[in-house]
């Protein structure tokens, strides 16, 4: 794990994360429910910060809408499987606009976390974002949020060179933004728990 010194913060409020290679394998344009697939530790980290009391949220780009690849209730249809699968989150921002279409949302713009922040009625400082890639850690930073990388196959070398923080996985994502001695308090998750967990919601 990687942490800079001006990384090491209080517990935060609430806690962000992108979807597709973060919370749940990354399946290109995916419109269809039965393809999603939490990744490995995803249902205990959540389950971890609801027992603490802190908020969640996922801040997601799904152009597959904009370029006509899938349609709106495609894309709420699959995030409400990522909710059966993992459970509630008390936000969910979604850019469904194209690259080039000019949006202030679209990651690594700072508009989905801004939006999360006013919707969870908390400072961008308090908030944490986890995500997979260079554009969530840039729009953490233009938001004024802490990141955290936990690298996927599609993340590049140079992206997890210039991250704020990098964690192997997301359970040790967690003790980057929990602190070691709140993170411990619940055993760490077996690497296998995202194919059981979707196997026992199915």
């Amino acid at each position: 794990m990687k942490m800079m010194d001006h990384e090491r913060k209080l517990t935060p409020a609430a806690v962000l994360f992108d979807r597709d290679g973060t919370l749940v394998v990354d399946v290109p344009y995916n419109g269809d429910p039965e393809l999603v697939t939490p990744m490995p530790g995803a249902q205990q980290t959540l389950e971890r910060l609801r027992s603490l009391g802190l908020r969640t949220g996922v801040v997601t780009n799904q152009s597959a809408v904009a370029l006509g690849k899938i349609g709106m209730d495609d894309m709420r249809s699959v995030n409400a499987r990522v909710e059966e699968i993992l459970g509630p989150f008390d936000t969910w921002q979604v850019c469904p606009h194209a690259p080039d279409d000019g949006c202030a949302c679209r990651k690594p713009r700072p508009g989905l976390v801004l939006a999360a922040c006013r919707d969870l009625g908390v400072s961008p400082k308090e908030v944490v974002v986890i995500g997979d890639i260079g554009a969530d850690m840039t729009a953490a930073l233009r938001a004024g949020a802490r990141g955290i990388m936990v690298p996927s196959p599609t993340t590049l070398r140079r992206e997890v060179l210039d991250a704020p923080a990098v964690a192997g996985d997301l359970w040790s994502a967690l003790t980057l933004a929990l602190g070691p001695d709140m993170a411990s308090a619940a055993a760490s998750p077996d690497p296998d728990s995202g194919a059981s967990a979707m196997s026992s919601a199915a």
